[in-house]
């Protein structure tokens, strides 16, 4: 038996290659999340910002309705709503500059169309498409993810990539407290960390993975701790002050451009309707709860911070609304339009050159489809 399996006995301390070479303190989150709106801090926000936020929450929500109304109408098979988390959604896209790249998840739909996104592109894939419905390249703005937190270490890669080409490019990935429970999700961070790439981790703390509430897939004191065990600043934010959430990405943004590595934000919100169109919410949460959160409503913070310093009136509002309305006719008017559908788009995008098979097996879907049109106009 060695000295250090000894019960009792003395234990060395440990060679310093074992020792932490991270002080941990400065890696802390705040003990509550960091707000702005209502506060002192918050009354030196620039007014243009604070217009700008409430234009953008405001088209929105009103986005976040129509497409649920679409999907009653069978125009989407499945819309899952941002709605109470506006603040996030818009908050992420306008913190970017036009090189950088956003890395959304399925229920990012309206971060991609503030990022300038067509808003009938963003529902494309959430059509049943084929295609994700836009060119990630042209809009800096990757596939619209469903998997949970598959996109994370793509967005570590280009980051990574790009600084490594000498590119001034930060990315930006989204996921819900549901996709921290993903392997993914440890992969993306300890390797960000490790290569010090430009990227901001942006996690919607909702509330519920679907219907798993927090408490049930973490023990820790907040997501935004999780930062510390990978060596990167962690940052917990209100979620529902745009101005704060705003504030915290953009520093973390401009620290990843800067060289100083990643940043995870815990941003806490809470999803106000059921997770996708076929979910029921009542069968896990209370009504009371969901009445709780509207008091905290995105848009009812920055209205009230906005008429308190005069920045907005009724008509001013109504503007706002108006221009949000005009947005939502013309995404339900296009929508209503049945999509055009060439079966031979089945061969167009699997090579850059099809090869014999396809080029065959084109050939025959062809034949077939002649023969049936020509059936068609003889049975006229």
């Amino acid at each position: 038996m060695t000295v250090l399996e000894q019960p009792g006995s003395y234990h060395p301390a440990p060679p310093p290659a074992w020792r932490p070479r991270t002080d941990p303190a400065p890696l802390l989150p705040d003990q509550e999340p960091y707000r702005l709106l209502g506060t002192p801090a918050g009354r030196d926000t620039d007014p243009a910002l604070l217009k700008r936020l409430h234009a953008e929450l405001v088209r929105g929500r009103r986005y976040n309705t129509q497409a649920t109304a679409l999907t009653r109408q069978g125009r989407l098979a499945v819309y899952p709503s941002s709605t109470g988390q506006e603040a996030c959604q818009v908050a992420a896209a306008l913190v970017l500059e036009d090189r950088d790249w956003l890395f959304p998840s399925y229920r990012d739909t309206l971060a991609a169309v503030a990022r300038g996104l067509d808003p009938v592109q963003a529902l494309t894939l959430l059509r049943g498409d084929w295609h994700t419905g836009y060119d990630p390249r042209e809009h800096r703005v990757a596939p619209l993810c469903t998997p949970l937190a598959t996109q994370l270490p793509h967005a570590v890669g280009l980051a990574h990539a790009a600084r490594l080409k000498g590119d001034d490019v930060v990315a930006l990935a989204m996921v819900g407290d549901g996709g921290t429970s993903e392997g993914d999700f440890h992969e993306a961070l300890n390797f960000a960390a490790v290569w010090r790439a430009p990227v901001v981790f942006l996690v919607q703390n909702n509330g519920f993975a679907i219907s798993v509430p927090l408490a049930k897939q973490t023990a820790a004191p907040s997501l935004a701790h999780k930062a510390v065990g990978y060596g990167m600043p962690g940052r917990l934010v209100d979620g529902n002050d745009a101005v704060a959430v705003h504030e915290v990405l953009g520093e973390a943004v401009r620290r990843a451009r800067a060289g100083d590595g990643p940043t995870l934000v815990e941003a806490v919100t809470y999803r106000m309707e059921a997770h996708t169109n076929a979910d029921d919410a009542t069968r896990y949460r209370p009504d009371d709860e969901v009445e709780e959160w509207r008091e905290h409503d995105p848009i009812t913070l920055l209205e009230r911070e906005m008429r308190d310093r005069h920045l907005l009136d009724d008509k001013e509002a109504r503007v706002v609304r108006e221009s949000a309305e005009e947005m939502a006719a013309d995404l339900r008017e296009r929508m209503n339009q049945d999509p055009a559908l060439d079966p031979m788009d089945l061969f167009g995008h699997v090579y850059a050159e099809q090869t014999e098979q396809l080029r065959e097996q084109a050939a025959q879907l062809r034949a077939e489809l002649d023969a049936a049109d020509h059936e068609g106009e003889s049975g006229k």
